[in-house]
């Protein structure tokens, strides 16, 4: 099964490097791609530049692939993953405390796949994530959260098999005149719905972080589906 994917940038990259990038990216180091062209040049380009939508085709017959957005996880698993690579906020005991309970039972050992789809944290969505544990808002209103403003999927390729797999096709420019709007659109638009829920106040017979403390919900406990 091949698959056509996307990376937004500065420039040309016809050959990825394996263990490359950032080590606190959201799913640690990887190719960071995207199966939707138009959501790589949104990230591709910046406020004062043009970026670029690298194009590659994959193989992925026999690769193992981690889809956090399938019925077997939760956006528990998913800010699990973030705990252990972004740098959270972590300003009070509650956080601190629901930090090392969600490592202890949601933790996926997400480095043994050779591939990884899921949520991309932007800066708006990593905010929604710190509000959650830090008790701010509900469980339901985080996964409400993570679908403002049309929230772009990420297909990171992990493994040095994968790499291999990679094979480069050609590149389309992004220009920032029309791409960086878009970009900056989508982030407000996420923003302005998410400051309009009613967030500030406690909503009575939800799950809250401190519902999933004192409770000790685990994985399979069907109100966290």
């Amino acid at each position: 099964m091949t698959k056509k994917i996307y990376h937004g940038s500065e420039k040309v990259i016809q050959t990825p490097v394996y263990h490359g990038g950032k080590a606190y990216n959201d799913y640690g180091y990887g190719f960071y791609c995207t199966e939707n062209i138009n959501m790589a040049k949104e990230w591709g380009v910046d406020r004062d530049r043009d970026g670029c939508a690298n194009i590659y085709n994959i193989e992925c017959e026999g690769l193992s692939i981690l889809d956090l957005n399938s019925s077997n996880y939760t956006i528990l698993h998913w800010l699990t993953i973030l705990l252990q690579n972004r740098q959270f906020n972590i300003p009070s005991g509650l956080a601190m405390e629901a930090k090392k309970y969600l490592i202890s039972q949601f933790s996926i050992d997400y480095e043994a796949y050779d591939i990884i789809k899921g949520y991309r944290a932007d800066d708006c969505y990593f905010s929604f994530a710190q509000d959650f544990i830090n008790g701010t808002i509900s469980y339901s209103q985080l996964g409400e959260a993570m679908h403002l403003g049309k929230l772009g999927q990420q297909f990171v390729i992990k493994s040095k098999k994968a790499f291999e797999r990679i094979e480069f096709v050609n590149f389309e420019v992004a220009e920032r005149s029309m791409w960086y709007p878009r970009k900056k659109e989508r982030d407000s638009q996420a923003r302005r719905e998410y400051f309009r829920t009613d967030r500030n106040n406690w909503h009575k017979g939800e799950i809250y972080i401190t519902h999933i403390l004192d409770e000790e919900m685990k994985a399979d406990d069907i109100r966290l589906r």
